[in-house]
């Protein structure tokens, strides 16, 4: 056996476990405890939540105003976090979700992030609660810290949190050159030929790489302040783009909304027998299929965007939670969902039997399933439309970049302090030219076992913490909701405390 070939074996027996059937159920069971322990938040105060984040990006000046100091604007952290999950995923992903589990993984998508939501506003209210002030006077903030100083405190707990926060950090730092920088890269470069291609173009990927690494180097070696100010443009645009795109081909189909919902409902709960398995295996399938669907799209359980959300100016903790339900709300109900509905009133889905139908394409091949979003835009704005999802495709890939790039800063100043952000920085973008050409499926299955081993440590955190989470939340409540003069909970940082007790 070689070497690539032993470590394929050994990284598809780590990816097992930390993808694998515990590992989804655990983070659906986080999920649901944060849901109960809050009293249901996500529901019962819908309105709250909606009213002050995305419509507080109306009414509230400091929401969407720039700092002066290192903070980042409480909008600039949404769209950074937002730049980082809203991906390739949510096309490709999505289409593939449904090719392999039917209409049915759409229903055990939106369950999974239903109460994911409360995952991410755990994540983001203990992310404020335990970050700290630089000398620099910037905020840091993430899972390592409150693994160490919130996990670590509990009695006989202070190796473990130590030893939780380093790996955290280690794993983030790894995954955010695959995850968040090469395998984006390879989809932007792969992308952009092929639709050259299509025109008549040979345009070589080393030619994009070279674009890309400029593109990103310009944003990047900037920091934060600047990935931030890219972002809050970027995003909101691709996001309305596809929108408008989305939204157009399902109205056209409007006729066969009915079906679809049908299709998706029957498929969640389908017993047919499937290829491998027995009666009931479909269930099976399709949850998984939308479960796992829901986790890489909006990274709740993973720890990541807490990073990106503790650099905001909010002072209250469950303010810059009521943020993480609105990222996981609009990545995936909405965004995932837009792709959804677009695969399935498109046609390529069978949806009496929930089977893909097999289409031929003009080069004379079967029709793969990342290719269904572009089969659905050509079929509604001919060659405009692949033009637009190759579009799409470059938009999403490249905000994820940006945003994961401060992750990774994150977790590189966490672990080697302050002066080693900027040779991290150069190394990544250096990597986006590694990515434009490496071709390598071994590199993206690796960066995709790390991504899930940060959500381990993360989610032990979370669980322990969990009654804080709980605390904060009824504190809020009763301050903000219900008018009663309680001493607020901002920070478990005594001195932190005493300064936002001042600016409240």
């Amino acid at each position: 056996m070689s070497f690539v070939d032993a470590v394929t074996k050994v990284n598809d027996a780590v990816n097992g476990v930390v993808w694998g059937w515990p590992a989804l159920i655990l983070l659906g069971f986080v999920g649901i405890l944060m849901t109960c322990l809050t009293r249901f938040f996500q529901i019962s105060h819908f309105g709250h939540w909606i009213k002050n984040t995305i419509g507080a990006i109306f009414t509230e000046k400091h929401v969407t105003g720039h700092t002066e100091d290192k903070s980042i604007s409480q909008f600039q952290s949404l769209c950074t976090a937002l730049a980082a999950t809203v991906g390739t995923g949510n096309i490709v992903g999505m289409a593939g979700a449904i090719a392999a589990g039917g209409p049915g993984a759409v229903f055990w998508m939106w369950l999974i992030a239903f109460f994911g939501m409360m995952t991410n506003y755990s994540e983001n209210v203990l992310g404020i609660l335990y970050r700290r002030k630089g000398e620099d006077g910037s905020w840091h903030g993430g899972a390592m810290y409150y693994l160490r100083d919130g996990l670590g405190a509990k009695k006989g707990c202070k190796q473990i949190g130590a030893i939780l926060a380093v790996l955290f950090s280690l794993f983030c730092l790894l995954a955010s050159f695959g995850i968040g920088n090469m395998s984006q890269v390879n989809s932007m470069v792969s992308n952009v030929v092929t639709a050259g291609a299509g025109v008549g173009l040979n345009i070589p990927p080393i030619a994009v790489g070279v674009f890309l690494f400029l593109a990103v180097s310009a944003v990047i070696l900037g920091g934060l302040k600047r990935v931030a100010a890219t972002t809050e443009k970027l995003v909101p645009f691709m996001v309305i783009l596809y929108f408008l795109g989305t939204i157009t081909i399902i109205l056209t189909h409007a006729a066969l909304i009915p079906d679809v919902f049908g299709a998706i409902f029957k498929g969640a709960f389908s017993v047919k027998a499937v290829a491998g398995g027995g009666f009931g295996a479909g269930i099976a399938l399709a949850m998984k299929m939308g479960f796992k669907r829901g986790v890489f799209s909006n990274e709740a359980g993973l720890g990541s965007s807490v990073m990106v959300h503790s650099s905001s100016n909010v002072k209250e903790p469950v303010r810059q939670g009521m943020w993480g339900i609105f990222e996981v709300f609009a990545d995936t109900i909405i965004v995932c969902t837009l792709t959804a509905l677009t695969i399935l009133t498109s046609g390529v889905i069978d949806l009496t039997t929930g089977e893909p139908v097999e289409i031929i394409t003009s080069a004379g091949t079967p029709l793969e399933s990342s290719s269904y979003v572009s089969y659905a835009f050509s079929n509604m704005f001919g060659p405009a439309g692949s033009i637009f999802v190759a579009l799409a495709i470059l938009l999403f890939a490249y905000s994820t970049v940006l945003g994961w790039s401060h992750y990774g800063t994150t977790a590189c100043h966490y672990l080697f302090g302050e002066k080693a952000i900027w040779p991290y920085r150069i190394i990544f973008v250096v990597i986006v030219l590694a990515g434009s050409v490496m071709t390598a499926q071994l590199a993206w299955d690796i960066s995709d076992t790390f991504n899930g081993l940060m959500m381990l440590p993360n989610l032990i955190g979370v669980l322990v913490l969990s009654p804080q989470v709980a605390k904060a939340t009824a504190n809020y409540i009763d301050r903000i909701i219900r008018k009663k003069k309680e001493k607020p909970m901002l920070s478990f940082i005594p001195e932190i405390q005493k300064e936002m007790e001042k600016d409240l």
